[in-house]
């Protein structure tokens, strides 16, 4: 139905313009083509004069109107360190041309309402004027050469990459204070944004187009490399306030642009071309919202959430500032700037893409292998549970379980990746030389008892033989023994029971 009355306003318009032209040509031959050609120059003289003054109050009063959200003024000032220079230019530039653009279109429409065709108007003719020429070529000149070395002075700093000696670190120190930078990475596509942070080493990994599988490797990111393995992808943006950072920008598919309004931030991202854009934010959102809450159209109920004033709700936002297809609205992105504790804590969630997603799958290129990450973690839950028993009275309590002392099926053999658990008790009865320990080896019911009992004891054995001769602890401080399956830990009657009941635990006899 819209559309319908669309099309019949259209119409009717253009039925109103061809009577119109037909009227003109009947007024032409009645009154003759001269006054009537007088008539139209004094009219269009008259409504270039009243529009342009429409105008420009118009300009001028929509100018105050959106200059906060639009100009990018009063609490809308820059978030980022680079930005204020970035403002500051624009506010330069905005002044000379300003001047300019008010005094051409006055100029423009004083001259055709002063000069409008007469009767017995004549033209005057100038051939040349040198004092003129140099006067609209010099003035011209210095501004623009001003305008153009100011702006070259800033390109060159907002642009600029990291010093080579800056290192990347996923916590850096204060930007004022160090060369430390966080670098992320921005990938955009149809219609979201893939936002990957480091981990602890501070290092994005690899990534190659061709690894690209969906629901799998949405990045296409190189497993094998070990940068990768602690690399995070969140749902939303953190950054720490007043660090440094630097941000990967390409495109999976077709052009986007990483835009981040509030920080000055604009960079293409572009498919097999990757970009990046460097900043620092100076102003954290609860700090941006403060600045918010004495601006009257912030002082209004949020649509979305009416309980709350739209300053108590506003984040930062990455938006793409291009049209990217017809979901482009949808690839807005949270965008949270915070303290470093904040930020410390906010990591503390996140959880590697490779651990969640990879880890022990047929994807994983180091199926099999303990990795670095791994050994520390099982290292510092070791220590752990040995504190805990250290400090427990009851007997039952002192008891420390090898998770990871593993063996061969059906043997007393002990697994290579064993070495790293059998690390940790060396480490730990070296740190407590008065301590001693029984080591135990436990079996399920499966198979007959005295085999198990021999397999179990035999293992035992095998744990305590690894202590004296990897790690020379003296024989004296160990004994071991082996409880086949008189000592369940849960029942036989399942498997994942009888797998917790396969195990080779220490107990703490003598600290």
């Amino acid at each position: 139905m819209t559309i319908l009355i669309i099309a019949a306003c259209l119409a009717l318009l253009g039925v109103i313009t061809v009577q119109i032209g037909r009227l003109t040509e009947l007024a032409a031959k009645i009154r003759g083509e001269e006054e009537v050609q007088l008539m139209y120059n004094r009219r269009n003289a008259s409504f270039g004069m009243v529009f342009v003054v429409l105008f420009l109050i118009g300009c001028v009063v929509s100018a105050l109107y959106y200059k906060n959200y639009m100009l990018g003024y009063g609490p809308h000032t820059s978030a980022s360190a680079h930005g204020l220079r970035l403002d500051s230019l624009f506010n330069i530039t905005l002044f000379f041309t300003g001047i300019v653009f008010v005094v051409t279109q006055i100029a423009l429409f004083w001259f055709a309402y002063k000069y409008q065709g007469t009767k017995d108007g004549e033209a005057s003719f100038i051939s040349h004027d040198n004092t003129l020429e140099i006067v609209w070529t010099a003035i011209p000149a210095v501004v623009m050469t001003f305008l153009v070395v100011s702006g070259l002075d800033v390109w060159n700093d907002v642009m600029a990459d990291v010093p080579r000696d800056a290192k990347a670190m996923l916590v850096p120190a204060p930007a004022d204070e160090s060369n430390e930078y966080l670098e992320i990475g921005a990938t955009g596509y149809q219609f979201a944004w893939d936002i990957r942070y480091p981990g602890e080493d501070g290092k994005l990994g690899k990534k190659d187009f061709r690894l690209i599988k969906p629901g799998v490797n949405a990045l296409g990111q190189d497993w094998s490399d070990e940068k990768n393995i602690d690399d995070f992808m969140p749902t939303e943006i953190y950054l720490p306030v007043g660090r440094e950072v630097r941000v990967r920008i390409t495109a999976k598919d077709v052009l986007h642009n990483f835009y981040l309004p509030h920080f000055r931030v604009k960079m293409d991202a572009i498919p097999g071309i990757p970009t990046y854009f460097r900043f620092t934010p100076m102003v954290t959102t609860e700090e941006y919202r403060e600045r918010l809450k004495n601006t009257p159209e912030y002082n209004t109920p949020d649509p979305d959430n009416p309980e709350k004033m739209k300053w108590e709700t506003f984040d930062y936002e990455l938006a793409c500032a291009e049209l990217c297809g017809k979901s482009h609205f949808s690839m807005r992105r949270i965008v949270k700037v915070v303290s470093e504790d904040e930020y410390r804590r906010w990591l503390g969630k996140q959880v590697s893409t490779y651990k969640s997603t990879i880890r022990g799958t047929e994807e994983d290129p180091f199926l099999g292998q303990v990795l670095p990450y791994e050994v520390r973690e099982r290292r510092a839950d070791f220590n752990t549970r040995v504190e805990s028993a250290l400090a427990a009275e009851a007997d039952s309590l002192k008891i420390v379980r090898l998770d990871y002392v593993n063996f061969e099926t059906g043997s007393a053999t002990l697994t290579g990746n064993s070495k790293y658990e059998l690390k940790n008790v060396i480490d730990f009865l070296n740190k407590y030389p008065a301590a001693e320990i029984e080591l135990a080896g436990h079996t399920d019911n499966t198979g007959r008892v005295g085999l198990n009992d021999t397999l179990s004891n035999n293992r035992a054995l095998s744990v305590y033989d690894y202590l004296i001769r990897n790690g020379k602890i003296p024989a004296e401080r160990l004994t071991a023994v082996g409880y086949g399956s008189r000592r369940p830990v849960d029942t036989n009657d399942t498997e994942e029971g009888r797998a917790e009941n396969r195990r080779t635990e220490f107990q703490i006899t003598k600290q």
